[in-house]
């Protein structure tokens, strides 16, 4: 039944041949939508922080002009008549894998802004700067000097966008965060029910009884200790949300997920509002790839540590892995992309705040 299945969908590709072009220009317009949580806005919008950046080095941009003797680097969105010689594009999820263009200046370095308020970065005599045509200025010098050693690390045969995270948090929380902070907050605050660690195995209760599979249900759970080890690891950090919000979260069993108290929910988005534009998006990205704004909140707290986070987020999938084995090529990477995006994050949060 497979082989007929295959042998018709290649006959109607010989036959419509022009499927496949359509197909490859709907891939190319999805890839553009692939976004974190923190942009919540049309992928089609003529925004500056929109899908994409342009690193160019000449310093020309929409308006010409104004901008003949800039000798800046700029980090910006692409125009309907994109520049034909040192201008390179690059997707905004920096995680394409894509080299993109040469390498165009030797030196890197940081140097103060010219307000004296925060640090912005060199590419030899030119600043770096964002895509609304101002320059990259960051908060603390550690940070700025981290994404200097991001450029810097850049071989010369081309840019790898992909080994750059600090760059890409950093263009978040100066260009989109500012722009779409309601937004962040609510997308955030809209799936904390379903939060990763308010989801507990279930018990052999009243809810589960009678229940299709059951039985079954009841014997993957024993036999592979999740409920002793959420009970374990997940209890720890759901004693502190009550101690530092006065509100003992709801725990169910439900991937549909349960209501936790209004003043719980009230706390955490009060958390959120008082943020700054680095922390909201350092939290966005922690969440985005935790599942779980508890734990963002838990790490930009200072209750939990890089590898305490990955550990929780981990904790079903592990348990998979020491029973039937780890997948090469499948499950170390999903655990080494998974260390690069919790570890970026919270190297950007803490390196963003002035001591």
């Amino acid at each position: 039944m497979a082989n007929s299945l295959i042998t018709k969908t290649l006959n109607s590709l010989k036959r419509n041949p022009k499927f496949l072009t359509t197909l490859s220009s709907q891939s190319q317009f999805h890839t553009r939508l692939f976004t974190s949580n923190a942009t919540a806005q049309d992928p089609q919008s003529d925004d500056p922080s929109s899908s994409t950046f342009t690193f160019s080095s000449d310093g020309k941009e929409a308006n010409d002009k104004t901008l003949k003797n800039d000798h800046s680097i700029y980090v910006k969105a692409p125009s309907s008549n994109p520049q034909t010689t040192s201008s390179v594009t690059m997707p905004m999820s920096f995680m394409t894998g894509s080299i993109v263009g040469k390498r165009f200046y030797n030196e890197v370095k940081t140097r103060e802004s010219d307000d004296g308020i925060g640090w912005t970065v060199m590419l030899d005599y030119r600043t770096l700067k964002t895509p609304s045509n101002r320059p990259l200025k960051l908060p603390t010098l550690p940070l700025a000097k981290a994404i200097a050693a991001e450029w810097e690390y850049q071989e010369t045969d081309g840019i790898r966008p992909f080994t750059m995270p600090l760059m890409k948090l950093a263009c978040t929380a100066l260009e989109r965060v500012p722009l779409t902070r309601p937004k962040v907050i609510e997308q955030l605050m809209k799936k904390f029910n379903q939060d990763l660690v308010f989801c507990r195995a279930p018990e052999d209760n009243v809810l589960t009884r009678g229940v299709h599979g059951e039985f079954l249900l009841m014997k993957y759970v024993k036999a592979y200790g999740i409920l002793e080890r959420q009970v374990d690891k997940i209890d720890p950090i759901l004693d502190w949300v009550e101690s530092e919000f006065g509100f003992k979260p709801v725990v169910y069993s439900c991937f549909f997920g349960g209501k936790q108290e209004d003043g719980l929910i009230k706390a955490i988005e009060n958390i959120l509002k008082k943020t700054d534009d680095c922390e909201l998006a350092a939290i966005d990205a922690l969440a985005s790839a935790a599942h779980s704004l508890v734990i963002a909140v838990g790490i930009f707290r200072g209750k939990l540590q890089i590898e305490e986070a990955i550990e929780l987020i981990r904790l079903e999938e592990d348990l998979q892995v020491d029973k039937w084995g780890l997948v090469e090529g499948g499950h170390d990477l999903d655990i080494a992309d998974l260390r690069v995006q919790i570890s970026s994050a919270a190297v950007f949060l803490g390196l963003s705040r002035r001591i």
